[in-house]
């Protein structure tokens, strides 16, 4: 396992284990203490992500299953999408400004920012409407986190807009509000992964996306950077179409 691999496996093994000893996540995962202890107290996120108790035992915050207990303590917002949609526009923007009071996120509007949750939170109501349509209300059941902020290093946050989490992928979806793509956005939207792996463990994949919400009727694959890995863009009238992608349910 290279290092990032045995971040992500060190964390789910702590997170599904209901407290365990270092030596034991060593054993479970066939390293040796001194290398699993390495991680957990030189990882930032993992900081972030775990706890040690009186008695020497880890323990994980967020679960790496359904429902994702521990996962409010990170995100400015986090439920159920039947949750979400419940909600009117001035509840949800309060709860979205206690939770990211509580996550540090300043909601300072100097820069448009509480416009830009409104116009994520219709983005989103559409697009909800549109699966519900599709796949009925089995859709309503996934979960919702916005404004996620975790640190991965003193000067290095990850500040992911929203994730949709189904039974088996999360979509981590950066919005901007624009109709051209940018190079360096792409990457912005994809470079949040390896974390993203190390919160929600190895049974779930993560797909980054990025949404151009000024955009109409735009659906393409960008290349990230000079890897030959490729990235959803589209609009936020097309969003859909990205779930359909890995999910496969107009077919």
């Amino acid at each position: 396992m290279n290092d990032s691999e045995r971040e992500r496996a060190v964390c789910a093994a702590i997170c599904r284990g209901g407290g365990l000893r270092a030596r034991e996540v060593a054993a479970q995962l066939g390293l040796d203490r001194e290398t699993v202890n390495h991680i957990l107290y030189s990882s930032p996120l993992l900081h972030e992500l775990c706890w040690q108790d009186r008695d020497y035992r880890w323990h994980g915050i967020v679960r790496q299953e359904r429902p994702h207990v521990g996962l409010q303590e990170f995100a400015g917002w986090y439920g159920s999408v039947r949750d979400f949609t419940a909600l009117s526009e001035e509840d949800w923007m309060a709860a979205m400004a206690e939770g990211c009071g509580n996550v540090g996120r300043s909601l300072s509007d100097a820069r448009g920012l509480l416009h830009s949750f409104r116009d994520c939170r219709e983005q989103m109501l559409r697009l909800f409407a549109d699966l519900a349509d599709m796949l009925g209300e089995a859709c309503l059941d996934w979960e919702l986190a916005f404004e996620l902020r975790l640190k991965r290093s003193r000067h290095v946050r990850i500040y992911a807009d929203v994730l949709v989490i189904t039974e088996d992928r999360v979509f981590s979806l950066e919005f901007k509000m624009k109709k051209t793509i940018e190079a360096e956005e792409v990457l912005q939207a994809a470079k949040y992964c390896p974390y993203l792996e190390i919160v929600f463990g190895p049974s779930y994949e993560i797909i980054p996306v990025l949404v151009l919400t000024a955009a109409r009727e735009y659906f393409s694959f960008e290349p990230i950077g000079g890897r030959d890995m490729l990235l959803p863009v589209c609009s936020g009238d097309m969003l859909f179409n990205v779930f359909d992608e890995y999910l496969r349910f107009l077919q």
